[in-house]
This record gives structure tokens, sequence and C-alpha cells, in this order.
């Protein structure tokens, strides 16, 4: 009988060590700040925003990415004044090197559907359009973390919308469909 009991404490012994560890989702914040660059020929333009998702089992998830450019085709001044806000929905796609917890690394790839909103003003003439463009976006990019908390993060995302831009009667200084690029880092907190 004393057999049979220690048999069954080193069975259930070796059940609890050797069993698998449940899958967690890896839910994170991301305030960034970068440069999007509208035209090949910009310098690029000031963009700050916040990405924010989650990976189950730290490979595959989902994210929201927020953007917004005060200076969005670069041509601010005392006459012109632009902006740009991007709003995405993106799938996410990681291999987390180190674990999905603790200090580690994480190479990953994002796409994704979402909204390009853009306006225009000429003071001098008092003209202004707003555009609402439905586009797309894609990117790559690692997040690197020194704790179970803590990290840092950073993109290249490329951008497109699906319809051309309009900007009203007379007004066409960038005429088709708006593409562009954005370079991002920021802290990020999981």
């Amino acid at each position: 009988m004393r057999n049979i009991a220690r048999a069954c404490v080193v069975c259930a012994v070796v059940a609890v060590v050797f069993a698998p560890a449940p899958a967690r989702a890896d839910g994170y914040v991301n305030p960034w700040i970068g440069a999007d660059g509208v035209d090949s020929n910009a310098d690029g333009s000031l963009a700050f925003g916040v990405t924010t998702g989650y990976m189950g089992a730290g490979v595959f998830g989902f994210e929201a990415d927020f953007g917004y450019s005060p200076n969005f085709f670069g041509l601010d001044d005392q006459f012109d004044r632009t902006h740009g806000v991007t709003l995405f929905g993106d799938a996410i796609f990681g291999i987390p090197i180190g674990g999905t917890h603790g200090a580690g690394i994480r190479p990953f790839v994002t796409g994704g559907l979402g909204l390009i909103r853009t306006h225009s003003e000429l003071e001098a003439v008092e003209l202004s359009r707003t555009n609402n463009l439905f586009g797309y976006e894609a990117g790559v990019g690692m997040m690197g973390f020194f704790s179970d908390h803590i990290g840092l993060r950073g993109d290249l995302r490329y951008f497109r919308s699906l319809q051309d831009q309009d900007f009203g009667s007379g007004f066409d200084f960038n005429p088709g469909k708006l593409h562009f690029w954005r370079v991002s880092g920021g802290v990020t907190f999981r």
C-alpha cells in the first residue's frame, strides 16, 4: 500500500513539473514618435501617436494604430496649414526570442486597413479641404523588452490610399492616390 502511495505522489509531481504552461495573451501599449514623408523629395515631417494591441501566445495578434502629423504635406508656413491623421486596425505576426515574459526581443510584420484623413488650407484665399481616404498599410519592426513590463519598439510602415485625393476645384497640388512611409519608435508597456 505504501508503494502505491509513493508511486501516486511521484506521478503527481512528474505531471505538475512537465505540464505545459497555459498560453496567455500578451497585451501592450506603445506611445511613439516618428517621421513620415508624403513626397519622395520631402525631408519628412513630425508624427506621433499610440499603438495598442495583444498577441495570443506571443506570436499572432491584432493591434490598433493611431497617428497624427501636424505638418503632413510639409507646406506649413504663415499661409498654408496641413495635418494628417491615420487610424488602422492591423494583424501582427511576431516570433518572441527569449520568451513572452522577461527580457527578450520580438521581430514582427504587421498590416491592415483603415482611415487616412488629411486637411489642407490656404489662408490667403480662404480655401480648405478635408479628405477621408480608406487605405491599407504594411510594416516591419522589432520589440525589445528589458523586463516583464517595459521595453522599446521601432517600426517602418508603408501607407497607401485606395481612392484618389480630392482637393476641390482649382487646388490640386498632389493628385492621385496618397502614399507615404512612416518610421517610428517608442517605449512599450505590457
